[in-house]
């Protein structure tokens, strides 16, 4: 690695150790399903979109649960105490498409229909809400 490379890739750490995030990668679900869910939570208090989650009917919510529960950890890890009831907010979350796998489904008269399982990616940010006083 160059020199130029390991100071920008050093100043990229320092600048994600104040960010409180947590990834998924690879979900087998396809983007259009898993961002239908994280509308739903975008800019919630963490423990209100837990619940949100949990009673959720969409099979995706189960996997965005797992990924705020994370970022919650992370963040207590990072700051080394409990997050308060209220404190938290999710700040951004987006869904990537991942890869996607190609399959063959035998069809009619000697054809092949291809079927695509998409997957995704999950980033889900949390953080402290400002004071605006």
């Amino acid at each position: 690695m160059g020199k130029r490379k390991k100071l920008s890739a050093d100043k990229r750490k320092e600048a994600n150790k104040t960010l409180y995030f947590a990834k998924a990668n690879g979900v087998p679900s396809s983007p259009r399903k898993m961002r239908y869910v994280v509308d739903l939570i975008r800019g919630m208090e963490v423990n209100r979109a837990l619940a949100v989650l949990k009673f959720s009917k969409k099979a995706a919510s189960e996997n965005v649960e797992k990924v705020l529960r994370s970022a919650i950890a992370n963040w207590e890890v990072k700051n080394d105490r409990k997050a308060d009831e209220g404190e938290l907010f999710i700040t951004k979350v987006f869904v990537n498409e991942g890869v996607t796998m190609k399959r063959m489904r035998p069809a009619p008269q000697g054809r092949g229909y291809r079927i695509r399982k998409r997957s995704n990616h999950i980033t889900l940010f949390v953080d402290v809400k400002p004071n605006d006083n």
